[in-house]
C-alpha cells in the first residue's frame, strides 16, 4: 500500500512537471517587450497564420526559450549524476569546477579564435573534463571524500575563474560581447544556439536517462556495485565524463549559470525519493521549466531592463546553498 502511494506520487510529479514546462514555455514565448498573446503564440506555432508577430516568435522567442529548456535539463542532470556518483548533496558543476573549466575553455576560443565560434562546445567539453579530473585528483585519498571534493572543487573554480579575469584583461578591446555571457544569459540566442547545444544534449540526456540502474548501485557502496556487476571505477568515469559534456555544452550557450544542478536534483530527492528511474527524468523536465521560468522573469520584471539569468539564479541559488549547508552540519 504505502509503495503504491509512493509510485503514484512520482508518477503524479513527472506529470505535473511536464504540464508545469509546458505553461512556462508558452509564457517564455509570449513573454516580452512585445507582448503576445497565448492564442498568437498557439496559432504560429500551428502554422496557423504568419502576422507581425511571427518573425519574433519564430526567430527571436522560440530559438531563446529551447536554449534555455536545454540548458535546464543539461545543467540538473549534471548535477544529479554528480550527486549520485560522489554520494553528496552538495555536489553541483559549478562547486567542483566543472562550469568554471568549461567557462575558461569556451572564452578562451571565443576571443582568440571568434571565426571558430562553432566549436564551442567541443573546448567547454575539454575544459570541464580537465576541471574535473583535476578536483578527483585533489579530492581522491583512499576513495573520494566529499569535504575534500568541495575544498578542490573552490580552489580549482578559483583558479579557472582566475584565468577568465586574466583573458578578460589581455583581451579588453573584445571583451564586450562576453560580458553578458560571462553573466549567464540567452540574449541573443537564434538558432544556431539551438542547433550547437541539441546534438550534444540528445545523446547526453538519452545516455544519462539509460544509466538509472548504475547510479542506483553506486549508492549501495563500491563495494555492493561490484559484487552486483558494476566495473565501479569505469562507470564512475563514464558518467562523469556524460555530467561534463552535460555541463559544458549548457556553458555553450547559456555562458556561467550557477546553482540549477543543485537546487533541482535535492527538491526533487525530497519529493520522489533517491531511485534515479524516477529522479533523473524528474529533474530534467524541472530543471528545464526552471530556467525556463528565471529567463521569462529576468527580462520581463525590470523591463525595458533585462537582467542577466545567471544573476538571477545566484540570488535563487546561494541563499539555497546556505541553508543545506547550515542543515548538513547539524545533522
Amino acid at each position: 500500500m504505502h509503495e503504491d502511494k509512493r509510485l503514484t506520487r512520482r508518477y503524479l510529479t513527472l506529470l505535473v512537471g511536464v504540464g508545469l514546462l509546458a505553461v512556462t514555455l508558452f509564457g517564455g514565448i509570449a513573454a516580452g517587450a512585445v507582448p503576445i498573446t497565448l492564442h498568437e503564440v498557439a496559432d504560429v506555432l500551428c502554422g496557423l497564420t504568419t502576422a507581425e508577430n511571427y518573425r519574433i516568435i519564430y526567430y527571436i522567442r522560440l530559438p531563446r526559450v529551447f536554449c534555455a529548456a536545454l540548458t535546464g535539463t543539461n545543467l540538473a542532470l549534471a548535477g544529479c549524476i554528480l550527486q549520485g556518483i560522489l554520494r553528496n548533496p552538495l555536489a553541483d558543476p559549478g562547486i567542483i569546477g566543472v562550469t568554471a573549466g568549461a567557462g575558461l575553455a569556451a572564452m578562451a576560443l571565443m576571443l582568440i579564435t571568434p571565426e571558430l565560434t562553432y566549436f564551442v562546445p567541443f573546448a567547454a567539453f575539454g575544459g570541464a573534463v580537465l576541471a574535473s579530473l583535476i578536483v578527483f585528483m585533489l579530492a581522491w585519498e583512499h576513495g573520494i571524500h566529499p569535504l575534500r571534493l568541495i575544498l578542490a572543487g573552490v580552489a580549482i573554480a578559483a583558479f579557472f575563474g582566475g584565468g577568465t579575469a586574466a583573458l578578460s584583461v589581455f583581451f579588453s578591446d573584445k571583451i564586450q560581447g562576453t560580458v553578458s555571457w560571462m553573466a549567464g544569459g540567452f540574449a541573443g540566442d537564434s538558432w544556431r544556439h539551438v542547433l550547437m547545444i541539441l546534438p550534444y544534449s540528445y545523446v547526453g540526456i538519452i545516455a544519462t536517462l539509460c544509466s538509472y540502474r548504475k547510479l542506483n548501485a553506486l549508492q549501495l557502496g563500491d563495494d555492493v556495485a561490484a559484487s552486483l556487476g558494476i566495473k565501479v571505477e569505469r562507470t564512475r568515469f563514464f558518467l562523469l565524463t556524460l555530467a561534463a559534456l552535460l555541463a559544458a555544452s549548457a556553458v555553450s550557450v547559456a555562458g556561467l549559470l550557477g546553482f540549477v544542478g543543485l537546487i533541482v536534483p535535492h527538491i526533487m530527492r525530497l519529493i520522489v525519493g533517491s531511485d534515479f528511474e524516477f529522479l533523473l527524468p524528474a529533474s530534467a523536465i524541472f530543471g528545464a521549466a526552471l530556467v525556463v521560468f528565471a529567463d521569462m522573469t529576468a527580462r520581463t520584471v525590470f523591463s525595458p531592463v533585462e537582467v542577466p539569468v545567471g544573476i538571477f539564479l545566484s540570488f535563487l541559488g546561494a541563499p539555497f546553498f546556505l541553508y543545506l549547508l547550515k542543515r548538513r552540519m547539524h545533522t
